[in-house]
């Protein structure tokens, strides 16, 4: 029996995931956050050429099994580097990429499975001015950035993907076989990762940087999300530090909120229920029964939140929306 399978990653800056002295660039015009990537993949060299990422990497993996008996294998895919575009007045200007060798170690392998793993990355040509904490105190260029992705598959047909480790920055969302978003790095670190000192904390360095997963949101609150961030009212971005509450249940509200970066916690009546990471829509359920919040939500990591009118959705998608977060309802992760 032969089985066949790929996982892919995606990286991106979403909004507002830039701080410090860089910030001005995106704010003023000169570079660009990104859009979301699709729900679907699709041709992934056309989306390349259409900016829709800064960065790629796919595993493909194939394998032969006589019962469970493991008889051939293989992998391939690798690094597709994006570019970086600055405007400076009515002039723009692309900056190509550079990538660096991927890297497979020697493939896991047993009774029924084998698991391949593969991490790509490099770095873009655009200078990136960062100080770091030893001589000469100052880097021009860019750090690195990667994902590490494995795949498992099995003699009986599954297949099984995972995001290893990533670079602290930018956005890393992972795809299956069908192309389609499956789970997401929880957290962003652009401070962590611009003070990259060199390769010596990369997979190139022989040390990985863990990586917080969390599963995707739903493709309706991807709409939203949209609305929210580009829906004509600017919303209020908020940081939350560990620890720190967003909502309390019982207490009055009637906002919004997209959790841009981060993972919250959630307590009903003292029961703790699934977490959320970044894309998911909060808060609905107060505009819906009652304008009392419904759940505790707590800052696990630090958090990075907008929050916005509730009326820049409508209502009908906010009903539609209550009925998937019923979530003490729900005996499993959605």
């Amino acid at each position: 029996m032969r089985i066949e399978s790929q996982v892919t990653s995606l990286s991106w800056i979403p909004s507002e995931a830039v701080k410090g002295y860089t910030k001005p660039a995106f704010t003023m015009g000169i570079t660009h956050y990104d859009d979301p990537p699709p729900d679907v993949v699709g041709d992934l060299e056309a989306l390349r050429a259409a900016g829709g990422f800064r960065f790629a990497n796919r595993l493909t993996g194939w394998a032969e099994f006589d019962g469970d008996r493991l008889v051939s294998y293989g992998s391939g895919g690798g690094l597709i580097m994006g570019s970086t575009k600055v405007r400076l007045g009515p002039l723009g200007v692309t900056f190509a990429a550079f990538g660096l060798p991927d890297l497979r170690p020697e493939p896991e392998a047993g009774d029924g499975w084998v698991r391949f793993t593969q991490s790509a990355g490099g770095r873009t040509a655009l200078p990136l001015p960062r100080r770091v904490s030893r001589p000469p105190y100052l880097r021009l260029q860019s750090p690195l950035v990667w994902t590490t992705l494995s795949l498992t598959l099995h003699a009986d047909g599954r297949a099984e993907l995972s995001l290893d480790g990533a670079s602290p920055f930018p956005r890393h969302w992972v795809y299956g076989a069908d192309d389609r978003l499956t789970l997401k790095a929880g957290v962003t670190d652009f401070a962590r990762w611009a003070a990259q000192q060199g390769p010596e904390h990369t997979p190139w360095g022989r040390e990985d940087s863990l990586v917080l997963v969390t599963a995707a949101e739903t493709a309706l609150e991807r709409e939203m999300s949209s609305m929210i961030m580009r829906g004509g009212v600017r919303p209020r971005i908020r940081s939350l530090k560990e620890g720190e509450v967003l909502m309390r249940q019982g207490d009055p509200g009637s906002s919004l909120f997209l959790l841009l970066d981060g993972v919250v916690g959630i307590d009903v009546d003292g029961r703790p229920l699934p977490e959320l990471g970044p894309g998911a829509i909060l808060g609905e359920r107060a505009v819906l029964e009652g304008g009392r919040r419904t759940a505790t939500l707590t800052a696990l990591t630090p958090v990075r939140v907008a929050e916005a009118p509730a009326d820049l959705i409508a209502i009908e998608a906010l009903f539609r929306l209550a009925e998937g977060h019923h979530r003490e309802d729900l005996s499993e992760v959605r």
